[in-house]
């Protein structure tokens, strides 16, 4: 009897979010899923990750109309999955259980079938909650580590960060290391493991090591998910299978292959080559294809790549023999653990087929293609790309000060984002940490978990203002305002328990989203006619005090003061959501706050006025 590998296409979550930053919008996701239903894929990755906060935030799309809309075409064909960041969902803060409890129920009501979880540190005390849900509910609960590598650094740079006396810890990452995880997530009630690998840098000889080592250990199925940014995707998948894996994840050609994952189709060749079936429904799968080609034409403008693969379908494509022989000789070099010719192999084969060619910046940087590609989003609304290999340089310290957390979301873009912020105090002859995010004195304080590697104390007290780990507190969690919007006729901004949910998770981009919603919906229904009021513009007063400047592009999460207040220097005056991140602006000047120049929600440019303080 022929062995059985199962796949998980992430084409409408993965894919489109490495390749296209989540743009795909509702009616391009509509016209893929008939086919869809004809494939036969064991599982859809369709949500979760920075879907639910990308389709508010972009498209002025429900999330859960997403999810909700796909199920009811695919129905029982496939088994749904969203991806979860454990305690921190889909955001980028810890949440409280009731919040885990309620996104757990909904998504599953609302046709989840598979919950992915995993968490940014690999604390496995951050996922039971979600794991006890997801199962109470009737999911299944697909547990994964993330696999991540030691950081590579000269002593110069060690020191240059400020990490002097701090000794480099040992070999952190290891098999033993990962597996222990994966065997404790399993003793919680993991319906399967996945090893993943969101930043592509695991190589194929480390992947069939790992492979085996969780078949021999674990007793539940083992899914391998990874990218080919830095070259080594096509070959690791290739390793997996080889040896035992149960389930590996693919993206559709048009999709696939450079910042994304494999294409299904090199693994279907793969597969006949070794006898392994596949339950796919590979003419659904070319009709899925063709349609891709055309949406990715309309996502241009945010393709990250820009370079279609070669067409292919190889159901009805013959291959040339020297490629033909490519794919037999890196099954060969698979079998034999000869990584080299492996890699070689596979890139001929990739290079044939015009995928792109492996991003060595991102290689040799050792972290994620999205976490790179934010950096510059970052720096070029700062307008300080100068500073950019200074701030790939400085990673790997700010990685270990914070204790060595994996790069995944949302430690990926903490991290970086404080990176950033670093070579910005160099830059402006300040010292490293004068300006940090709000998550980033979280992370060190410890409320995001435990880090792999402890925090310094010394370092701690000066993030955190505290010198010993302190956990997170649920009950200080605060549930954003639900105001009555009295403009569109005295509905509730959040009216459902699943609108509650997205304000409770994503504040001020649930807040402009259901705004718009809500005045939409008034718009639409006949009004009896009223007479116009004159309304009031706030005056404006000359400007006799201090300005406060934007010192970067952001909107305005929450004022934190009023005119007639008196403040002090170092004071915090609002938060500045950037980057997805927040931001304390404190003052420069002890006085009275005379005005405001911006309102919450505003989007302001760096150097923006903000507010005038009169000493």
């Amino acid at each position: 009897m022929a062995r059985k590998l199962l796949i998980r296409d992430l084409t409408l979550r993965d894919g489109q979010q490495s390749a296209f930053a989540t743009r795909m919008t509702q009616e391009q996701v509509d016209r893929v899923l008939p086919y869809y239903k004809e494939a036969n894929f064991y599982a859809m990755e369709v949500w979760g990750g920075a879907v639910p906060d990308s389709v508010m935030r972009y498209l002025n799309e429900n999330p859960w109309d997403r999810l909700e809309k796909i199920k009811a075409v695919v129905g029982n064909t496939s088994k749904l999955t969203a991806l979860s960041r454990g305690r921190n969902l889909y955001g980028y803060a810890p949440y409280p259980d009731e919040i885990i409890d309620g996104f757990c129920k909904n998504s599953i009501d609302s046709g989840l079938g598979i919950m992915r979880i995993f968490d940014a540190l690999n604390d496995v005390n951050n996922v039971k909650s979600t794991i006890r849900y997801v199962k109470q509910y009737g999911g299944i609960a697909d547990c994964a580590v993330c696999y991540t590598i030691d950081p590579h650094f000269t002593l110069a740079e060690r020191l240059k960060a400020g990490l002097k006396g701090t000794p480099l810890p040992k070999a952190v990452f290891t098999n033993d290391y990962f597996l222990q995880k994966a065997k404790e997530m399993e003793q919680l009630g993991a319906d399967m493991i996945s090893i993943k690998d969101m930043s592509g840098l695991i190589q194929p000889n480390r992947s069939a090591e790992m492979v085996k080592l969780f078949k021999k250990n674990l007793t539940i199925p083992v899914d391998f998910h990874t990218h080919c940014t830095p070259g080594y995707g096509l070959g690791s998948v290739l390793a997996a299978i080889i040896n035992g894996v149960d389930i590996v994840d693919t993206v559709i050609w048009n999709f696939a292959g450079g910042p994304a994952a494999p294409a299904i189709e090199l693994i279907y060749i793969f597969c006949q080559k070794l006898g392994i079936e596949l339950d796919i429904d590979m003419e659904a799968v070319a009709k899925i294809n063709r349609e891709l080609f055309h949406i990715r034409k309309e996502l241009d403008a945010f393709d990250a790549v820009k370079q279609f693969p070669k067409p292919f379908n190889p159901l009805t494509d013959q291959l040339p023999a020297e490629i033909d022989k490519a794919f037999d000789d890196a099954i060969s070099a698979a079998k034999k653990s000869n990584e080299e010719a492996l890699l070689q192999a596979c890139h001929r084969i990739e290079t044939y087929f015009n995928f792109p060619k492996p991003n060595e910046l991102v290689k040799n940087a050792e972290i994620p293609g999205g976490m790179y590609t934010n950096m510059v989003a970052q720096l070029k609304q700062l307008n300080a790309m100068d500073i950019l290999e200074d701030a790939m340089k400085l990673i790997p310290t700010v990685r270990l000060a914070a204790g060595l957390p994996p790069l995944v979301t949302p430690t990926s873009q903490i991290v970086g984002v404080q990176a950033v912020n670093c070579a910005l105090d160099l830059k402006h002859g300040k010292e490293m940490y004068t300006n940090t995010s709000n998550q980033f004195v979280s992370l060190v304080k410890g409320e995001y978990g435990k880090t792999p590697v402890p925090i310094s104390p010394e370092f701690r007290l000066k993030i955190a203002k505290v010198k010993e780990e302190t956990p997170y507190d649920t009950s200080k969690h605060k549930t954003p305002d639900n105001p009555t919007l009295t403009e569109y006729g005295g509905v509730k901004l959040a009216e459902t328990e699943k609108e509650v949910l997205l304000l409770d998770l994503f504040p001020s981009v649930a807040s402009t989203y259901l705004t718009n919603q809500k005045k939409l919906r008034y718009e639409s229904i006949p009004q009896p006619e009223e007479k116009p009021v004159e309304i009031k513009k706030e005056e404006q007063h000359p400007v006799t005090g201090k300005v406060l400047e934007a010192p970067m592009p952001g909107s305005i999460f929450k004022m934190l003061v009023k005119p007639g207040d008196h403040v002090q220097k170092g004071q915090d005056l609002l938060i500045l959501e950037a980057m997805k991140m927040e931001n304390n602006i404190m003052s420069e000047y002890s006085g009275t706050i005379k005005q405001w120049f911006v309102q919450e929600g505003t989007i302001v440019a760096a150097g923006a006025k903000l507010v005038e303080i009169e000493e």
